[in-house]
């Protein structure tokens, strides 16, 4: 089965329906007070956005991967 669409295309179009959810997830937490501190909410930031970002540019880093071995079987 061959993809109709581009991977970047893809993976963006997934990202503009999975971003939403996630801030979602992330408001609710950050706004149930389970981080009472600021050093608390520092640190969950400090892992959510970075950890997003990471999932983010890894399907890019995927592609490239894919890429390379798909042009070493042709």
């Amino acid at each position: 089965m061959v993809m109709q669409h581009s991977f970047k295309r893809l993976w963006n179009t997934t990202f503009l329906f999975v971003g939403p959810i996630w801030f979602l997830l992330v408001w609710m937490i950050w706004s149930s007070g389970q981080l009472p501190f600021i050093d608390d909410k520092l640190s969950f930031l400090g892992v959510v956005i970075p950890g997003f970002l990471l999932i983010y540019g890894s399907g890019f880093l995927i592609e490239g991967w894919h890429e390379k071995k798909k042009k070493g079987r042709v």
